[in-house]
């Protein structure tokens, strides 16, 4: 694999946290990256992935950082409500959503103004770590639709696999030895050309989301050799819990 330069300052809080965590996954894990080139290497972009895993995240910013782009997350606001952690965070550039609330509106604004001054935005589109029973994707939340139809900019799907058996979803301890096998995929530009000649209505960005995971669903599909679901899991409709840990039943969230 041919490792691009970065094309934009990182910041400190990069320059602490990259010589910390990549020795960490360069010890405990292998990559397999299958057209990382397609990440754009300059301009303004949205990059959808899975979740399976806490952990995902860190080897998500693993091929990111390798293909030359800071990445930019949007980010569950309890993250941030750790002084010394959401400090670090936000010198990081990463974005707190305070999900189902009407506060998750200002994510949305600082993702369009991120996007718009040509910085990599990362989302999973799911919104949590997946319910469904063997991993796939399910049903998709909109923002990524609406900060692409928004902005115009290219959404670059990446199917990943393998991150869960390093970090087994809601585990407290990660399983670090033998060393994980963690399989990306980068797809080729959602087409939504179309939808942004149109007006912006909830069914646009219906047919938008939809788009999106379906790339991402056939990217996993290819890295895991197997046939997803003909119907994405809906959390709603099985009356699963959307936020926090599905198994505890206790009140209080808990990392999603």
């Amino acid at each position: 694999m041919k490792v691009r330069k970065l094309q934009h300052q990182r910041g400190w809080a990069w320059h602490v946290a990259v010589p910390l965590v990549k020795p960490v996954l360069l010890a405990t894990t292998t990559h397999e990256w299958i057209d990382g080139e397609k990440i754009p290497a300059t301009g303004g972009c949205v990059l959808v992935l899975n979740h399976v895993s806490h952990a995902d995240p860190l080897t998500a910013a693993h091929i990111v950082w390798d293909h030359g782009r800071v990445p930019r997350y949007l980010a569950k606001s309890g993250l941030f409500r750790n002084r010394v952690l959401g400090w670090f965070l936000r010198s990081a550039g990463q974005i707190p959503v305070e999900r189902r609330s009407t506060n998750a509106v200002g994510a949305y604004d600082a993702a369009v103004a991120a996007v718009r001054a040509g910085e990599c935005v990362v989302v999973y589109p799911e919104g949590t770590i997946t319910r469904d029973p063997d991993g796939w994707p399910m049903v998709g939340k909109s923002g990524a639709a609406r900060i692409a139809l928004a902005t115009g900019c290219p959404v670059v799907p990446i199917g990943q696999w393998g991150a869960q058996q390093l970090l087994a979803p809601y585990a407290k301890r990660p399983d670090l030895f033998p060393r994980k096998r963690i399989t990306m995929k980068v797809g080729d530009p959602v087409d939504l050309s179309d939808l942004l000649e149109v007006e912006t209505t909830p069914a646009v960005v219906q047919q938008a989301t939809d788009r999106i995971m379906d790339a991402v669903t056939g990217l996993v599909e290819e890295i895991r050799g197997a046939t997803a679901p003909a119907e994405r899991f809906d959390m709603r409709r099985a009356g699963a819990r959307e936020i926090g840990n599905p198994h505890r039943h206790e009140p209080g969230e808990d990392p999603a």
